[in-house]
């Protein structure tokens, strides 16, 4: 019995310990997939909020009543003579700026005076504009509002009226149409830069791929002379900033009518990613086992055939992972798009666009997230299409390969 208890007591501790060790490694997993969707969340919630939320809250208030202070212009004419004084009388809730909003109990004459004052208060308004003594506002408790002077009012251009306006959340995707149809209402159409950013991010992923497989499978597997100094050289322009190669290149480009061409750009990630294309398949396809190289030059197979037959299949995962990255850093690129297609509107690609979408004072800064949350839909289904290669066996379709 004594040494029932012994043996027990270890291995429940053991167990314990295992399933702490697993609630702890899915919290963390939950953790880190909640703080990766977060921004995306974020991202989604400001499209499709109104211009005005998304202008003076951020998307985490979505669901709280905006409040704001919103002018409203008084009437210029209909004035009155009521017991010796000239009256202009009004309705604030009748302005279209506020109807179906919640009015509060403060107001103001200027933006900057916006909390001054109370609803059922009196001011005078000559005390904030010049050469109007004895001009007096009242806005009385249910929101009509009088504007009374001794003299003749004149005013041409009405009186601003800051009230506090509380607005219900509400949400739109008129933001989406602007940025997807370009009409009479709205030129911020961004069909053509979607195909533009497509025609530059396709080829510039597919050919530096192609290329840098033949060139690993080369410095892995097969003998020539300065292999390994080549392969230095390779290494060693990483650390080369692709900023360096700019203006070069566009000289080059100049010369050779290559400048805002597609062409050019694909020419330019090509050699932009080489690099550590090579260097990341080098190793990959180095790391393959030899027996497998060495058994199909037993069986008379050339290098092509190696390569294509053998060693392209069991790259899969290296492959896919690198078209991922390069696929991402292509799409989501600016400089090099600026640099090597122009400003050309017809040359636009995704990102340039979306940068015009500030305009000059940010005037439409709301239509950016939504611009952004259609941009990532295509690196996100190239994601997700690709992933499933990173968990498939290293050795897989090796037996019929050979």
């Amino acid at each position: 019995m004594s040494s029932h208890t012994a043996t027990s007591q270890p291995t429940g501790g053991i167990h314990w310990r295992n399933r702490f060790g697993w609630l702890s490694v899915r919290l963390g997993l939950g953790i880190l997939c909640f703080l990766w969707l977060l921004p995306t969340v974020g991202l989604f919630i400001a499209s499709i909020r109104t211009e005005e939320a998304t202008k003076t809250t951020g998307w985490w208030k979505a669901l709280t009543p905006l409040s704001e202070f919103v002018p409203v212009r008084s009437h210029t004419d209909a004035e009155q003579l009521d017991d010796g004084r000239y009256v202009i009388r009004g309705s604030l809730a009748e302005d279209e700026g506020v109807q179906g909003s919640e009015l509060g109990e403060t107001f103001g004459i200027r933006s900057n005076l916006a909390e001054t004052f109370t609803v059922g208060e009196t001011i005078d308004l000559g005390e904030y504009i010049s050469s109007r003594a004895g001009l007096t506002l009242t806005i009385n408790e249910d929101y009509t509002y009088e504007i009374s002077s001794n003299e003749p009012i004149e005013l041409s251009r009405g009186q601003n009226i800051f009230i506090e306006v509380t607005t219900p959340p509400s949400f739109t995707t008129e933001h989406y149409r602007k940025i997807i149809v370009a009409d009479a209402d709205s030129d911020f159409g961004i069909g053509r830069a979607f195909l533009n950013t497509f025609t530059v991010t396709v080829p510039a992923t597919i050919i530096p791929i192609s290329i840098a497989a033949f060139a690993a499978y080369a410095f892995s597997w097969m003998n020539f002379p300065f292999r390994n100094f080549l392969f230095i050289v390779v290494v060693a322009l990483l650390v080369v900033p692709l900023q360096m190669a700019l203006i070069p290149i566009s000289r080059i480009y100049n010369t050779v009518g290559l400048k805002d061409t597609y062409p050019g750009i694909w020419l330019a990630h090509t050699g932009f990613g080489l690099p550590l294309a090579i260097y990341l398949l080098r190793n990959y396809i180095g790391g393959l086992p030899r027996e497998i190289m060495e058994s199909a030059n037993i069986d008379g197979a050339t290098h092509f055939q190696i390569f294509v037959r053998l060693v392209l299949p069991l790259s899969v995962p290296a492959l896919a992972s690198f078209a991922i990255f390069q696929f991402l850093w292509v799409w989501n690129d600016l400089l090099v798009a600026r640099v090597f297609l122009g400003i050309l509107p017809e040359n636009q690609v995704l990102t340039a666009q979306m940068r015009s979408l500030l305009g000059t004072r940010y005037e439409f800064l709301h239509l950016l997230p939504a611009a952004a949350f259609i941009s990532i839909f295509v690196p996100l289904i190239v994601f997700f299409s690709l992933q499933r290669f990173f968990v498939r066996g290293l050795l897989a379709g090796s037996v019929k390969g050979g």
